[in-house]
């Protein structure tokens, strides 16, 4: 296959202060062909809910319209607001005509639902290149993915991974936006 297992990654910032770090650490993974970044979007979510959508990479607003959002047509969300969505929509159509069916509304994403107001959100559309010896391996034994998912600090230290105090610093680090410049 061409291309390598993709991951939609969301994540949540309180007081979004973004300064070219985030970007730089993806390119360096890049780089070592760790990852390839597909697409990646900031939406920022005012306190009345209403929603400001900024392509988050290197392109310009050009390239960036003229490769359109992918994470924008897998959510449902364009860069071009309306119109965005309707390119998504169309097409979305088009390979639901060419015999794949495309996902259904009870599949989609509500990942906007998710980001609470008064804050932003990057969403970064990945392919792990690093996986694609390891899929392939797994194809050709005959296997499938089930399931997968990240696994919270928290829970690996039942498994002895981690101390509990580890655990809690690793949690807090993840989930609630506190861990500014040292």
């Amino acid at each position: 296959m061409a291309i390598g297992p993709v991951q939609l990654i969301v994540l949540g910032f309180r007081e979004p202060d973004f300064h070219g770090e985030i970007i730089t650490e993806l390119e360096r993974l890049r780089e070592s062909d760790t990852v390839r970044v597909i697409d990646s979007l900031v939406v920022y979510k005012d306190k009345e809910g209403q929603l400001e959508v900024e392509h988050l990479s290197n392109l310009t607003q050009d390239e960036a319209v003229e490769l359109g959002s992918k994470v924008g047509a897998l959510i449902g969300l364009g860069i071009e607001g309306e119109d965005g969505f309707d390119k998504g929509a169309k097409v979305g159509a088009e390979v639901s005509a060419d015999g794949i069916e495309a996902f259904s509304e009870e599949d989609a994403w509500d990942v906007i639902d998710d980001i609470p107001e008064d804050s932003a959100a990057a969403l970064v559309l990945l392919e792990h290149h690093w996986a694609v010896p390891l899929r392939d391996a797994v194809a050709r034994a005959g296997g499938f993915r089930v399931s997968d998912g990240f696994i919270s600090p928290l829970d690996l230290v039942e498994i002895g991974l981690v101390s509990a105090e580890e655990a809690q610093e690793l949690h807090h680090l993840e989930t609630s936006g506190a861990a500014k410049s040292k």
